[in-house]
């Protein structure tokens, strides 16, 4: 009797990784940190090349018949809503004997509220001088319309006030004249008549008074309001440090400057979609990560990094020089992304293995570089990809290739039916890391590992994957098949390759860091 398991099924992804999104986003520093340097630059360049026009500030206290303690702010808004408009601004203008259109002066000025009762202009001027006799033309402008609009409409509310009153006066006159004409009686009628006519006398009077009175308080209260109403700070110029300015516009330039390139730099990353983590890079290529290195630059690097990049790539040249010697088929490198590097690292195993048997570096980069560089005296050849075929049989070869955009695949096959991938982290996008895995599979070409060039100094995720040859969805698995016929034996020994790789002890892939820390 047998029994099957169904293994489950792997978790899906996240459709953000905020860990491989925080590390992209370092590593593309140089955006980030460039576009707040060129803040910072402009900000600076604003503040100089750009300095603010000579101002002048003055502060009115406005006083309004319908102040209220729990005013929102409603009445200042209003007196800075006309402080704007051209009437004020013509007033302004017609003081100062200018003639600049009202419309184009109200640009040059603006109100602001700092309380319920206080405004605040901010005038500009081609001097200060100019500015400071703008602010007292415009404060004195804005003085005079309010008194005018509170005169106004204290006068227009005693005049309707005396008007209720006079006709109040003519209908207390019709009343009087109708108690003349009426003469005492002894009806109880025309007694109750005369006494309705004696209390709607009484009424009139009371309100002849009343509106009098309310006339009279309407007429007080406008120069209580008049003589609030007042400049209480005299216009001045407004002083301006350069290097104050210069500190301030270059600080926001900065964070601005920071913000967008870390935004650019975010956005970036997910639209670009290339791995950078050791995972991720293994997941999509469906090959362990055996070793790190550091990139190889073009300016010299500082003492301490070049002791820990020689003792790395060292460790990285007797890592790959044992996997060639183990190896019964033809090894290549294949690079992403890293050409100098990848070409570095051949030549480095090729003088390892020179030591015991001649070894020839066949060379298919994209240009040639590699081949017409001067060759050391008793090192190893190097020869062009054109003549592969001319190396004898019983000499070693290690090709050097490219899986970069626009590869001729069916070339790579020449070079080795094993290779080793160097690959720079955050180069390819994970699209084309699955198209270089299934091409390779297609050519029969097993992936021994993945050396992986620029990795993230913090990356502290595992690079190793234990059923590696399943990623590529074809090809690697059917070549023993094909190698040693077909039929049901086929499916048996597959079955059993299988078996085998999942009852295999883990080993832990080597790993060569850009630091001085172990290789695990």
């Amino acid at each position: 009797m047998t029994t099957s398991t169904t293994p489950e099924p792997s978790p899906a992804p996240p459709l953000l990784d905020l860990h491989a999104l925080v590390v992209a986003v370092r590593r593309r520093r140089r955006l980030w940190s460039s576009m707040a340097l060129l803040g910072l630059l402009l900000g600076a360049a604003v503040a100089v090349l750009l300095p603010p026009p000579p101002t002048a500030v003055t502060t009115v206290l406005v006083v309004h018949e319908d102040d209220q303690p729990n005013d929102t702010g409603t009445l200042i808004r209003t007196d800075v809503a006309l402080l704007g408009t051209t009437r004020i601004a013509a007033g302004a203008l017609r003081s100062l004997g200018s003639s600049q259109k009202p419309e184009d002066f109200m640009r040059d000025y603006r109100g602001t509220g700092l309380t319920n009762n206080l405004l605040q202009i901010d005038v500009t001027g081609d001097s200060d001088a100019q500015a400071v006799a703008r602010a007292k033309a415009l404060a004195d402008a804005f003085v005079a319309d309010h008194v005018r609009r509170m005169t106004e409409a204290a006068e227009a509310e005693a005049k309707a006030l005396l008007q209720q009153r006079d006709r109040m006066r003519d209908e207390l006159a019709q009343v009087n004249e109708a108690i003349g004409e009426r003469e005492p009686e002894s009806d109880p009628q025309a007694s109750a008549s005369i006494e309705s006519l004696f209390a709607r006398r009484a009424l009139l009077n009371s309100r002849i008074a009343d509106f009098d009175q309310r006339a009279a308080e309407a007429r007080t209260g406008t120069p209580k309001l008049i003589a609030g109403t007042q400049i209480v700070d005299a216009p001045r110029a407004v002083r301006h440090s350069l290097p104050k300015a210069t500190v301030t516009d270059a600080a926001i330039g900065l964070v601005l400057g920071l913000v967008l390139g870390l935004a650019v730099a975010a956005v970036g990353t997910v639209v670009a979609d290339r791995p950078v983590l050791r995972r991720e890079i293994a997941a999509n290529l469906g090959a362990s990560v055996i070793a790190e290195l550091r990139r190889v630059r073009r300016r010299p690097p500082w003492l301490w990094q070049l002791r820990r990049t020689r003792a790395a790539r060292e460790r990285l040249t007797t890592t790959l020089a044992r996997t060639v010697r183990g190896s019964a088929e033809p090894v290549s490198l294949l690079e992403l992304g890293c050409a100098r590097s990848t070409g570095l690292i051949a030549l480095d195993v090729a003088r390892a293995l020179a030591a015991q048997a001649p070894v020839v570096v066949v060379d298919g980069l994209p240009g040639r570089d590699l081949t017409d560089s001067a060759q050391e005296p008793g090192g190893p050849a190097v020869v062009g990809g054109e003549r592969a075929e001319t190396v004898p049989h019983g000499t070693r070869r290690l090709g050097v290739g490219s899986v970069a955009p626009g590869t001729a695949w069916t070339d790579l096959r020449h070079l080795g039916t094993r290779t080793v991938l160097v690959v720079r982290a955050g180069h390819g996008s994970a699209a084309w890391l699955h198209t270089v895995a299934r091409q390779l599979a297609d050519q029969r070409i097993r992936v021994l590992g993945v050396v992986l060039i620029d990795p993230d100094p913090r990356d502290r995720t595992d690079g190793t994957l234990w059923d590696g040859p399943h990623t590529a969805l074809r090809g690697q698995d059917e070549w023993p098949a094909r190698q040693n016929g077909g039929g049901t034996s086929h499916t048996v020994q597959a079955v059993g390759e299988s078996r085998l790789r999942t009852e295999r002890p883990p080993v832990t892939a080597a790993r060569v860091p850009d630091s001085d820390q172990e290789a695990r």
